[in-house]
């Protein structure tokens, strides 16, 4: 399921992917392991989302990627460059934003995105942070001190200072937790803007609808493990099922036996039977149940179907373990 690496290296040769990580794990000091043989490659100019439970390793493969913590076993590159020995090279190539608040609050916006700049080695550049902080509706704010601002405003901030240096790949890690539905829809403006640039992004989100409308490739992570990388579309496609829902016309206490091995759902007061297909079947048995129904004297109104959501999907990859 995983893209091939191909001519991959350190140096300034080409990889298959901006990011290339092979048999990636980290074991703690407790004995921790966090993640097992991570393999993937994240592709230039893709929103690539990263979906897990709490506790599953996103934020330890995240932070390997970033430089903040040592890998243990496997190789991380990045544009080519491996982690460990080009360190510098591969943390200037890389914006992060962190889930917390991790700026001085008696500074100004423009202080810290001019800051972080320097940091990076980049040289001042007053045109660019003047461009970020207008992109994120932060330039009337630019000289007011942080402690001043909104929640929202704030995290709009960690964004620019991500952003100062010019990275090639943008890690979002919860970037809209706890912030309104405005800014969520602002910030997901500015990711579409920045992918349009070449810049690859790769988010964790907990709202998993925010990852069905915006990434191109979805992965799941669970307890240490990636156990499916897939393009979304691909994903809801070959995993998604198909729920129909079929309104009778009197209600009914309880499912008929001879319905039994359709495995149906009574809801509505009685009213609905839902009946939950695989759309990748051969046969779907939609039109045995149509016939069995009318066997069984329950005349239907109406009915429509749903695709299931990749909420679903994701929910019922991690019960299984797939």
């Amino acid at each position: 399921m995983h893209d091939n690496v191909a001519g991959a290296g350190t140096g300034a040769e080409a990889t298959a992917g901006v990011i290339s990580i092979r048999g990636l794990s980290k074991t703690y000091g407790t004995g921790f392991r966090a993640l097992r043989d991570i393999n993937l490659e994240i592709r230039k100019g893709e929103i690539f989302a990263l979906l897990g439970p709490n506790g599953a390793g996103k934020t330890t493969l995240i932070s390997i990627i970033c430089g903040i913590v040592r890998p243990g076993e496997g190789e991380v590159l990045v544009n080519g460059y491996d982690i460990v020995r080009d360190y510098r090279k591969t943390r200037s190539m890389i914006g992060l934003v962190p889930q917390e608040l991790t700026v001085d609050a008696f500074v100004s916006p423009k202080q810290t995105a001019a800051l972080s700049r320097g940091l990076f080695g980049k040289p001042a550049d007053p045109a660019h942070i003047e461009t970020v902080l207008k992109s994120l509706a932060l330039w009337d704010k630019r000289d007011s001190q942080i402690i001043t601002l909104s929640g929202g405003m704030k995290r709009r901030v960690l964004i620019a200072k991500a952003l100062a240096h010019e990275p090639d790949v943008l890690f979002l890690d919860e970037p809209t937790a706890g912030v309104d539905v405005e800014l969520r829809r602002d910030m997901w403006q500015l990711v579409r803007r920045l992918r349009e640039t070449g810049v690859t992004i790769i988010l964790t989100t907990h709202y998993i609808e925010e990852a069905e409308e915006m990434a191109d490739r979805v992965g799941v992570i669970h307890n240490g493990e990636l156990i499916v990388v897939e393009e979304k579309n691909e994903l809801m496609r070959k995993l998604g099922k198909k729920r129909l829902t079929l309104h009778l016309h009197d209600p009914v206490e309880r499912i008929p036996a001879a319905l039994e091995a359709y495995a149906l759902e009574l809801r509505g007061g009685g009213y609905e039977l839902v009946y939950t297909y695989d759309t990748h079947a051969a046969r779907t048995g939609i039109t045995a149940l149509l016939s069995d129904l009318n066997r069984a004297g329950l005349r239907v109104n109406d009915l429509n179907t749903k695709q299931s959501s990749l909420e679903e999907i994701f929910v019922s990859l991690v019960e299984n373990g797939a």
